[in-house]
């Protein structure tokens, strides 16, 4: 483990609301990670997606680095622009 997990782990343990925030701040950060290595490998531009989707460039950038307020009809057309399909899971 290093320094930061070490750092996140200790802070997790006696702050509470740090550690929710942080959790929902990561599957946020996570989305938009998964979705633009989803598209650079079907080999598009944030631009090409844009124009499949009907909307900006900048649209697609803020979808990539902050995913945390993506509708889902967004994403099902972002998604569906890269030849994927959504499926969503409840545990």
């Amino acid at each position: 483990m290093n320094d930061l997990d070490k750092y996140i782990s200790k802070r997790k343990k006696i702050d509470p609301s740090f550690a929710e925030g942080y959790d929902i701040g990561y599957e946020h950060f996570k989305i938009g990670v998964i979705l633009k290595q989803l598209r650079e490998q079907a080999g598009l531009t944030q631009e090409e997606v844009a124009l499949v989707i009907n909307t900006k460039k900048t649209a697609i950038s803020r979808i990539e680095n902050h995913a945390e307020d993506i509708r889902l009809s967004t994403l099902q057309k972002y998604v569906k622009a890269l030849g994927k399909e959504l499926s969503i899971q409840i545990y």
